[in-house]
């Protein structure tokens, strides 16, 4: 079954208040109520024991509301008191799961990240128990037996439960169905290590100035960087340090180093790991009847078999490749100009300080001048009023009862119109020891319509890791880290608008080769001189916009790369599935041995001794999934041209309404082809995602129809 725990892709904040001037969430408790709906602002365990107490309490409570299911009698089972009875049940443990992964991923205490370790294990494991509770099941499938006369969301819950069960291995013999419980658990323990492997993976590299010439003053004057006389340490496994060096550094053994560094975090820890991981997911799949765990993990998703997904990746391999030879063939010239080695090649660890060369020389784009366009409040408070007006919506700051930093912010959501309260979002922006070390929404509380009818609004955390500010500037972005910002965001309003009934459609709740498609469209906006203009201003001197000509320059350059990084994606999808593609059962894993040569043949050449897939956080949650990207970035490139094509742009208010009414809010709560035809007017089109990718007329006859309709 699907529980409510969710992880995704996010950001945000606004200007700093003193918390005297703040509203609290009590100030928004009668406009609630007068909408039917229920606002609520977790209450955070304290110690260690309180974080494993509170878990059991809720797996208990849970157990009992299963009780209940499995008791009645099954010629009278309502549907009510059935199946809208287990969603209720999963859904109530799952808040317990969801405090519990924030406090391990953000909590400075290691005891308490450990103690939401524990919870969540426990959580995990009860979860996939309850799918083996017969007497559930038989409740379930007594009121499935009588042929209900059911429509829309109900019919899809009832129909979804029981593909869940079928997939669980409910209709398996007694024995072959403990064996794949019993799998199922294992697994579940062995991706929470995989997990907390890659958090506890770090990786201090100490360099001297001279190794690290070519990085802008910038860098050696952020926090904890100087380290020493002549002593500047960088951190592998904070993604923005090594992508600073990676893209600036002009010692190629520099960028090597961090690299294989980098490149093999956690690998002692997780090579073995992830072999026990595939095996038994392997298991899995072919117990259940399945040939692999690609086609078990596809089939609830718009792809529907591994086939389907791997045939998408590898047309846009196929399609991709002239693009990609020749801009590596242009990045090799740098390199050959550069050493004074015609014979030079494009290495994997070269291919970010060459594009960022060839975007300063030819396309006259530095990214490090970039950055005193985008300070992070700036960026923020701009992003903020651009979805307000588009979406209809209003952010207000709000006291937070309870900080686990002191930077912590608290943000409450209403509809600018009717003021109707919408729910609440949590902003933890930047990078600290231990803490969640990407990018992505976290569910603490979902979107539902409680039993007692009414509305639960969703609660949602943002963990992000932004360059923190310096001594003498603020937080500066990358254009990139302003990229990821639109984008992420865009999973919270996915999250907080919804309208959809149970728990299991709320929000991002949607297929996994979806749910990236509404925020990867957003990614739109911060390529567009019109919405630039509201928010890029030099920090140094806000009057001064940026200009013009360097947002023209930008998407040439954009355009100019987009072999190189599309080919990367592909490279990963391509790995994904073929660590997960149909394997000998008797035959045991090697997770390199089979990624790095993927790595090598669809991207660039490796070290062979780097494990790229030891600290690939992604193969867990996004297994056999990752191909979603590029599904959902076709669909992302279609849904785009709604606004392109609108009066005012992407600032355009119709559209942005449409896209909040046809897609955020509906969730899963209807089949999502439906959701984007009703947004588009029209069936889908790949043709703007290759135009995006520049592949062109070449790519028309390689790329499959993927996610338009047309291919189903």
């Amino acid at each position: 079954m699907k529980s409510s725990l969710c992880i995704l892709f996010i950001a945000a904040t606004s200007s700093p208040l003193l918390s005297a001037d703040l509203k609290a969430v009590d100030d928004f408790r009668a406009a609630a109520a007068k909408a039917n709906a229920v606002l609520t602002i977790p209450d955070w365990e304290q110690t260690p024991e309180a974080v494993e107490a509170s878990m059991k309490d809720a797996i208990a409570k849970a157990n009992a509301a299963l009780d209940q299911i499995g008791a009645h009698d099954l010629g009278k089972v309502p549907f009510k008191s059935t199946v809208v009875a287990l969603d209720d049940a999963t859904y109530q443990a799952g808040l317990a799961a969801n405090k519990a992964t924030i406090i391990k991923e953000t909590n400075t205490n290691p005891a308490m990240r450990t103690a939401g370790e524990n919870a969540v294990k426990a959580f995990q494991e009860w979860a996939v128990g309850i799918d083996y509770r017969e007497d559930v099941y038989k409740a379930i499938k007594a009121f499935a037996d009588t042929h209900p006369k059911l429509t829309g969301e109900d019919e899809k819950l009832l129909r979804e439960t029981l593909r869940d069960y079928r997939r669980a291995g409910l209709e398996l013999p007694p024995d072959q169905r403990k064996e794949v419980e019993q799998l199922r658990k294992e697994l579940s323990k062995l991706g929470t290590d995989f997990d907390t492997n890659i958090v506890k993976a770090t990786a201090p590299v100490m360099f001297t100035k001279a190794d690290l010439d070519g990085l802008p003053d910038s860098f050696f004057a952020s926090p904890g960087i100087k380290t020493g006389d002549d002593v500047y340490t960088v951190m592998a496994n904070v993604t923005w340090q090594f992508n600073t060096v990676e893209e600036n550094a002009t010692s190629e053994a520099t960028r090597k180093q961090l690299y294989v560094i980098r490149e093999t975090l956690a690998k002692d820890a997780n090579v073995p790991v992830l072999n026990q991981m595939l095996a038994l997911r392997n298991k899995i799949a072919l117990r259940l009847g399945y040939k692999s765990w690609d086609d078990y993990q596809t089939e609830v998703k718009m792809a529907k078999t591994g086939a389907s997904a791997e045939k998408y990746i590898s047309d846009l391999v196929a399609g991709s490749q002239p693009k990609f030879d020749s801009e590596v063939a242009e990045l090799q010239k740098l390199k050959a100009a550069d050493t004074n080695d015609p014979n030079a090649k494009i290495e994997v660890w070269d291919w970010r300080y060459y594009s960022n060369q060839r975007n300063k020389q030819k396309y006259a784009v530095d990214k490090e001048a970039l950055r005193a366009y985008f300070p992070f409040q700036k960026v923020l408070d701009g992003m903020f009023n651009i979805y307000q007006n588009i979406f209809g919506l209003k952010f207000e700051k709000i006291v937070a009862p309870y900080k686990w930093i002191d930077d912590l912010q608290l943000y409450l959501v209403t509809d600018s119109a009717t003021g109707e309260p919408l729910g609440v979002f949590y902003l933890d922006m930047f990078p600290r020891e231990g803490k969640f070390n990407h990018f992505a929404q976290f569910d603490i509380i979902s979107g539902k319509l409680l039993p007692d009818g009414k509305y639960q609004r969703p609660t949602v955390a943002l963990l992000c890791n932004f360059p923190p500010a310096a001594a003498d500037k603020p937080s500066l972005l990358t254009h990139q880290d302003v990229e990821t910002l639109f984008h992420e965001f865009g999973h919270a309003l996915h999250s907080i608008v919804t309208r959809a009934k149970y728990g299991r459609f709320a929000g991002t709740h949607v297929p996994g080769d979806f749910v990236e498609a509404p925020s990867q469209m957003l990614q739109n906006w911060v390529w567009d001189k019109k919405v630039l203009d509201t928010f890029a201003a030099d920090y140094r001197d806000p009057s001064k916009k940026i200009p013009t000509e360097i947002v023209k320059k930008m998407n040439d350059a954009k355009l100019a790369n987009a072999g190189v990084l599309y080919r990367r994606q592909f490279a990963f999808a391509s790995l994904d599935l073929a660590l997960h593609n149909q394997h000998p059962e008797d035959l045991p894993y090697d997770c390199v041995d089979v990624s790095n040569p993927i790595l090598k043949k669809v991207f660039l050449p490796i070290d062979p001794n780097t494990t790229f897939v030891s600290y690939f956080g992604h193969l867990n949650g996004y297994d056999a999934g990752y191909y979603g990207y590029a599904w959902a970035d076709a669909i992302a490139a279609d849904m785009a041209t709604v606004f392109e094509k609108a009066k005012d742009g992407y600032l355009d208010k119709q559209a942005g309404m449409k896209l909040r009414r046809e897609i955020y809010e509906p969730g899963d709560s209807r089949d999502v082809n439906v959701s984007i035809k009703k947004f588009l007017g029209r069936k889908q089109s790949i043709q703007p995602f290759l135009k995006k990718i520049g592949i062109g007329p070449e790519g028309k006859k390689k790329a499959p129809a993927g996610p338009s309709q047309e291919s189903r």
